[in-house]
Parts: structure tokens; sequence; C-alpha cells
């Protein structure tokens, strides 16, 4: 037997799997509160001692481990046009793994710089332009930064024309110079940028969080949680040289403060009636609705679907579901007993948490007429062709009723230019081993595919 330990420091709970190498199988799986506010060891310990009771002493023969605690990696963007540069920055800050506090576009005002300052940022992407075109933007605002006070680094990934005199201003700060995010019109270049920013993670914000002390027991990477995930979807999805995978897929997390969107797929129109407008989205792709989650968010559902909405889904009096929306807000903790009006109402806050998130992050497509006739424009992915569908967290695991809410990441007739998935395999992370099979997947990629397609329960086909 050859056990490797997966830990994932979370904002709430530290997350502990441990994984048999030789066998190829998962030995247990662990949580305990993450303590970050004191010592994340002393939750780690917590963790590792109730995962102990299950599987029995083990010797490890390497500890890999992401984190997520005390808010993650927290980032703000500026960038020139909102539809491109600025898009490309949140685009790559949301591929790196990084929750995305605030995009700036065009020319930072006073009125920016203070907001900057009450967001506090671990980090700043400062673009604009593209390789020869605009430089006055990212000038002025690298000059609007350097009159502030900050100790968060500063990645630039702008016009390359801009790029050198941008770090020369913010001279006595942080500050890394990375390829341009999108160097041509209509071309992402996010991979250079995402690739800094998890070395930015690595070296200094380890220490911000608390965590310098743990990363001493970590034999190799200690990534941002989302980063975890996305790797894992990417490996589900392509498989590797020698073992396929599943194909394209969608993944759904629904959490107590946020729901983040994975979907691994092209997306390009394939009719010859479609154009596409805005910028092509990138393959492995991840969004993050920070007003959308089961407690800390949970009025942020109701302003997305209305009281009525989850009247309908809970069969529940649209006074109750106003009242019992507020009592969640406040016990951030609560639990919902089976059989009760609790149990309904979170049915409902799931079904809609999942619709809102994944049709924010599917594209959408809108009818024109030009000389040629009907044509159909497309913004962004179009996901109908996906089908799998992967879902996770305590709303959809702790319920018999998980397909019916993973369906509502499918299309429906009342969104008919939502370009959801028409169908799909629904598979659901009961044991949360997606993030730690990411950090596996750095390693042993092969095992880390097999865990997977052995441990994602398949709840069955939808339509």
């Amino acid at each position: 037997m050859k056990p490797v330990l997966l830990i994932d420091f979370g904002s709430t709970n530290t997350k502990v799997t441990a994984v048999d190498l030789d066998a190829e199988r998962l030995l247990g799986s662990a949580a305990a509160y993450t303590t970050v506010q004191t010592d994340v060891n002393e939750g780690l310990e917590n963790a590792l001692s109730e995962l102990f009771e299950k599987t029995g002493p083990l010797e490890f023969a390497a500890r890999y481990a992401c984190s997520s605690a005390a808010g993650g990696l927290r980032m703000v963007t500026s960038g020139l046009v909102p539809e491109l540069t600025a898009e490309a920055a949140r685009q790559a800050s949301l591929g790196a793994g990084a929750k995305v506090l605030k995009v700036f576009s065009f020319q930072l005002t006073e009125d920016d710089l203070d907001e900057i300052r009450a967001l506090r940022p671990d980090i700043f992407l400062l673009v604009g332009g593209t390789d020869g075109g605009n430089t006055e933007c990212i000038l002025h605002n690298a000059r609007m930064l350097a009159r502030m006070e900050f100790d968060f680094p500063v990645v630039i990934a702008g016009n390359r024309v801009a790029a050198r005199e941008c770090a020369r201003i913010l001279a006595g700060h942080d500050v890394s110079v990375c390829e341009n995010v999108m160097p041509k019109f209509g071309v992402l270049n996010i991979e250079p940028t995402q690739k800094r920013i998890r070395e930015i993670f690595l070296s200094r914000i380890i220490q911000a969080k608390g965590l310098s002390r743990a990363a001493q027991l970590i034999s190799g990477i200690l990534m941002p949680t989302p980063s975890a995930v996305l790797k894992a979807m990417e490996l589900l999805a392509q498989g590797t040289d020698d073992e396929p995978g599943i194909g394209d897929l969608v993944a759904v997390d629904v959490g107590g403060a946020t729901t983040d969107v994975y979907s691994i797929s092209d997306g390009m129109p394939t009719a010859l009636s479609t154009v596409y407008k805005g910028l092509p989205e990138p393959y492995a792709k991840r969004t993050v609705e920070g007003d959308i989650g089961m407690r800390y968010s949970v009025r942020g559902i109701v302003e997305a679907v209305g009281l009525k909405r989850l009247s309908e889904e809970s069969g529940l009096p649209p006074e109750a579901v106003s009242e019992m929306v507020e009592t969640l807000a406040a016990h951030t903790d609560m639990v919902p007993e089976p059989g009760t009006d609790w149990e309904r109402l979170d049915y409902a806050l799931a079904s809609a948490a999942i619709e809102t998130a994944v049709g924010r992050h599917a594209g959408s497509m809108e009818e024109t007429y030009t000389l040629m006739g009907l044509t159909y424009v497309q913004s962004g992915k179009d996901l109908r062709p996906v089908r799998q569908v992967i879902v996770t967290g305590g709303c959809l695991i702790h319920t018999p009723r998980t397909k019916d809410i993973a369906a509502h990441a499918l299309y429906s007739p009342l969104a008919p230019m939502s370009l959801r998935p028409m169908k799909a395999d629904i598979r659901v992370d009961r044991r949360y081993i997606l993030a730690a099979m990411g950090l596996l997947s750095e390693y042993e990629p092969k095992i880390a595919l097999r865990i997977m397609k052995k441990e994602l329960d398949n709840d069955g086909y939808t339509e």
C-alpha cells in the first residue's frame, strides 16, 4: 500500500482525502473546522484524527494541498473595453482559481482607487490594449495605482509596448510583467498570466493566509482550490494518452456563499446559420457566482428568480418563503430535517441556484435578420451538445432529489435562447473528491482519472 494525503484548506472546513496509489482507490475522507484565525494546523490535525478513525493509522508517502482559506485568492482587474481586454483579464483570473472582486474598465478614477483600497485584493491584474494598440489607458491606470499606498502584487499583462513603462511607474512595488492576455483583437493568451498568478499565490499569499507552517508539511504544490477542481475537470473530460476521459462536461459546486460552474467544451457555433460575437471562450472555463449561495448568499437567489418562483418550486406560500429565507441568512449553519418545509425550501433554493449559475455561465443566442435572411448570433459557449453534468455541494449530496435538482442545469423552454446542455448524464461527487483529484492529477493523472470514474456516482440520464 502507498498512501498519499490530499488536503483542501477551505474557508470553513479543512477536508482530507487518503488515496492508495498502488490499489488506485480511496482509503477514506474526513473534514474539520479550518481554524484559520488561530492555526490551520489545528484544523488539519482534527481532520486527520477523524480520518484515522475510519482508516486506522497511515504513514503517507506524500502530502499535497490546495486552499481557499480566508477568502481564497482575491483579485481585482482593470482593462480597457469591458467586452474585450477587461473580459480577458477576468477569464485569466478565474481560470487561475481566483475570486474576482471587481473588474474596472477604461480609466481608473479617484472613486475607483477608494474602492480598491476598501476591497484590499491579494493581487491586482493590470491589462489594456492589444499589442501595438492603445497605450493611454493602461499607462493612466498605472499612474493612478502609483498614487495609492498598497502592498498587494501587481501583474501587468497588457499592451507590450507599454508594459515596461507601467512597471517603471510602479517601481518600488511587487510588480510582474507577463505576455498580453489579448495580444491581437479577439485572441486570448491567458496561460502565462495564470501561471504567474499561481506562483504569487505560492510565494506570498500562503504567508498572508496563515498557511506557511502548514506548507512545510506539504510535499509539493499548494494551489487555489478552484484551480485544482478545474484541473480535475479537464482530466476527467479529456483523459490521458492511454486512459480515455468521459467527454465534454459541465460541473457545478453549490456552496453556502458562492456557486462555481466549470465547463470543459469548445462551445463554438456548429451551424452555418450562426455567427459568433465577442471573445472566444476558453476550452476550460470557470465562473463563480458570488451572489448565489444556499446560506450566506441566499438572498441573492431570491433576487435572481423571485419569491414566486421559489414558492412554486417548494409548494410554500411566498410569505413563508420570505420569512424562512431571512432565517437561513441569519443561521447559516442550519441543516434542514427530512420531510419538513425547510427541506422543501432547500430543494427550491438549490434548483434555482443551479439554474441561475449555469444560465450565467452558458452562452446565449439571439435572432437577427440580414440580407441572407434569418441569422443567429451566439455569445459565449454553446453547451447544448454536452452530455455530462457533475454536481457537488451539501444541498445536492444530502438529499434523495439530487437528479431533480441537477436537471435545472439543463435547457429549459422557459429560457429558449440559453445554451445550456440539452440532456445529460448526472454524476455526483458525494465525497468531495474533485479538488483532491485535481491535486493528484499533477503527479498521478491516470490514477486520479480512474478514481474519479469509480467514485462519481451516476444518477442516471436526464433531459
